[in-house]
């Protein structure tokens, strides 16, 4: 009795992180439709920017971006740090907490950036703390 086992050659793509955390935050609503944009992925961390809109303003009169915009980069921010702490083994993960503290407004005009690093590493948890700015990190608009 003979058996004929084909192999499977077909090569797997090398997994490229960089590529699926740009495609999932493409794909993620709120983060489509707010135009963040992953701009640096590394072992310490991400940078993601959001990019200055009149859609995201939160009072006409000044051109400050609403706070619930940089709320919502920073949650998307934290989330992708999560997912370079966890792969190639990871999933979709729900915030369990997220605080921000806002230290000032952010200034009309200009795009918004966060960096956020994973600091630690449980069985179920991973904590994560980030820093929103326009150029300069050393003057945050707020952490997390």
């Amino acid at each position: 009795m003979s058996t004929d086992k084909t192999e499977n050659t077909e090569a797997k793509p090398p997994f490229d992180l960089e590529r699926m955390l740009r495609r999932y935050l493409k794909e993620v609503r709120h983060s489509m439709v707010l135009g963040m944009e992953l701009t640096q992925v590394s072992p310490e961390g991400v940078l993601v920017r959001l990019p200055y809109s009149d859609k995201i303003v939160g009072n006409p009169e000044t051109g400050v971006i609403h706070g619930g915009a940089i709320t919502s980069l920073m949650d998307q921010a934290c989330g992708l740090a999560v997912a370079v702490a966890l792969a190639p083994e990871f999933d979709i993960t729900p915030t369990i907490d997220l605080r921000i503290d806002y230290m000032r407004p952010a200034e009309p005009g200009k795009d918004v950036f966060a960096f956020v690093e994973a600091y630690r590493k449980t069985r179920q948890v991973v904590f994560t703390r980030g820093i929103a700015f326009h150029e300069d990190r050393n003057r945050p608009i707020a952490h997390c």
